[in-house]
């Protein structure tokens, strides 16, 4: 490279200060989490009318549902599972070098290649329903509809997640955060409106109401993909000025380019099928393990698979978006880095991404654990099992998304392969304690023995950064004890307005369960915010605006 170009370079605005690196991965990080949490609260919050309407066939149809979703998550994800962040990852390495032309042509090619995907496992899931349904859903036949309706939305949610992973390599989030959250209002306005017009116009079967459930997902994804449309359409302008002024010194073929998509998306798709994959574990091995450990019948198994597959973790998920929001966030930002050979940015990127994460994932999977009672009975009904199941949910969580987060900092660096044997290795844990687990733990058995797992994978990257870019986890000690002591302090303030306002309140009544909550959220993420605003340790997330907050609140 000639020196006049390693000057543009330096001077490129996409070759950032520290400062700047970290202001642009919390930015974004802000879109991405509040897109995320909003699309999963309200995915979560359409449960308590949808539950009401199915009535007494709610449980069976949490099972049906969380069967057919897990197995169309897994299609989906080798579909696309690594292509967004693929793209994402190559887009803005390009960009790095002022060849904005060769990302858009990138881009342009992508959309050819998703949608051969998503017509080809589409036709696959829709044609082999049936034998999916008899290795997977237990040969139940109600799960083929569900497959056949799921697989209609797989035609275009490729090409739809491509999108918003050419935005993200532009580190342009907002699209990609805005368009998740119409997706998700589709979605649940087709599921509840279909929903209530089976159940209690036509007084139909629950069956056809599960089924209009999951064709809402495409419902939603063409509302999306119109959506991201219309910014690429305003943003074309801007492409093309940016496509003109490249440097052009990248020749890249057409079919070098799906090379380089699929070979950069096999990893992530890998590692993006991870959650799935272990769901799809329990998915296969529960009924059969509980049936030879307990001696249950078939509905009473269904009943117990949908309290942590379906109930517990659609609440769950809430919380592990988050993770997923940074994970998403801080791929482009690192391969800037690497194509920098900028180790200092490297390392401080690595360690602000694990204190964000902590940041938000600990209070958030305690906080909910506090209240897991009133939130079981206001989303679903009162339950001492499930309130259990969603406890220990809350706290599986944090694994769950320390490994999304990892995993995207391991990808980011290029460190792909590596990262895939960690995740084989935690697969192999979980297969290894899986059985065990359920004998002793019963229903909650395989939520352990996937923490588990994702543990083992997590020590394994964890300790790979630390010694491959020298991130110094002593020095981050002081702020992770602060996290902790903060978050436990949340959890005691949230559960003690949980036990004084049981005893007040009826604490089997949806309508008081949902005033408990409420309350006892407000007090405990009060308390976060005081400990974190007073200690400095929020300035860490959002800068100079914690000032700010502190003289409003007066808090010294």
């Amino acid at each position: 490279m000639s020196e006049e170009s390693k000057a543009n370079q330096s001077q490129n605005p996409h070759v950032n200060s520290e400062a700047e690196a970290h202001q642009k991965m919390v930015r974004g990080s802000a879109w991405m989490t509040a897109g995320s949490l909003f699309s999963r609260v309200l995915g979560a919050i359409y449960i308590i009318p949808w539950v009401l309407w199915l009535g007494s066939s709610s449980t069976q149809g949490n099972a049906l549902y969380a069967k057919g979703y897990n197995i169309y998550s897994f299609f989906l994800l080798v579909a696309i599972g690594g292509i967004p962040s693929a793209i994402s990852k190559q887009i803005s390495e390009y960009n790095a070098q002022n060849e904005y032309a060769v990302g858009q042509r990138l881009y342009k090619r992508g959309l050819l290649l998703t949608s051969a995907f998503g017509l080809f496992f589409g036709l696959i899931m829709w044609f082999g329903a049936g034998m999916i349904a008899a290795v997977f859903g237990g040969s139940d036949p109600n799960v083929i509809p569900v497959l056949r309706a799921l697989a209609i939305a797989l035609v275009i949610i490729p090409s739809m997640s491509l999108t918003r992973g050419f935005f993200q390599g532009y580190q342009q989030m907002a699209p990609s955060a805005i368009s998740q959250f119409v997706e998700q209002v589709f979605r649940v306005l087709y599921m509840l409106g279909a929903t209530y017009f089976i159940m209690r116009v036509q007084r139909g079967d629950w069956v056809d109401a599960i089924t209009q459930s999951t064709f809402a997902a495409f419902i939603g994804a063409a509302a999306s993909f119109l959506l991201l449309g219309y910014y690429y359409y305003r943003k074309r302008p801007e492409l093309n000025q940016l496509a003109a002024q490249s440097e052009n010194k990248l020749a890249i073929p057409v079919w070098q380019l799906f090379r380089d998509i699929i070979v950069q998306a096999i990893p992530f798709i890998v590692i993006d099928t991870a959650t799935t994959v272990f769901n799809l574990l329990d998915q296969a091995t529960f009924q059969p393990m509980m049936q030879m450990i307990y001696h249950l019948d078939v509905s009473k198994i269904n009943a117990l698979y949908a309290y942590f597959a379906f109930n517990a973790n659609k609440l769950v998920m809430i919380i592990v978006s988050l993770a997923s929001a940074i994970a998403v966030t801080v791929v482009p930002i690192l391969s800037e880095s690497l194509a920098s050979h900028n180790m200092r940015n490297i390392r401080k990127q690595l360690e602000d991404s694990i204190i964000l994460f902590l940041f938000i994932m600990i209070p958030g999977a305690l906080g909910m654990a506090a209240v897991a009672q009133p939130l079981n009975t206001l989303f679903y009904s009162y339950d001492q099992i499930g309130t259990l199941i969603l406890q220990i949910s809350a706290f599986t969580a944090i694994v769950l998304g320390l490994f999304t987060v990892v995993s995207a900092l391991m990808q980011g660096l290029s460190r792909n392969r590596d990262i895939i044997r960690y995740y084989l290795v935690g697969l192999i844990a979980k297969l290894i304690v899986q059985w065990p687990c359920i004998y002793f733990l019963s229903t909650a058995g395989p939520l352990v023995a996937t923490a588990i797992g994702m543990m083992v994978a997590c020590v394994m990257a964890l300790y790979d950064l630390e010694v491959n870019f020298g991130i110094r986890y002593v020095k981050l000690l002081p702020k992770v004890n602060r996290i902790l002591v903060y978050s436990i302090l949340t959890y005691v303030a949230a559960r003690l307005v949980v036990f004084g306002l049981n005893l007040l309140l009826n604490e089997q009544s949806k309508t008081q369960a949902f005033l408990i909550v409420v309350v006892a959220v407000i007090v405990g993420g009060g308390v976060y915010a005081y400990f974190a605003l007073k200690s400095r340790l929020v300035d860490l997330m959002i800068g100079g605006r914690a000032a700010g907050l502190r003289r409003k609140l007066k808090i010294k």
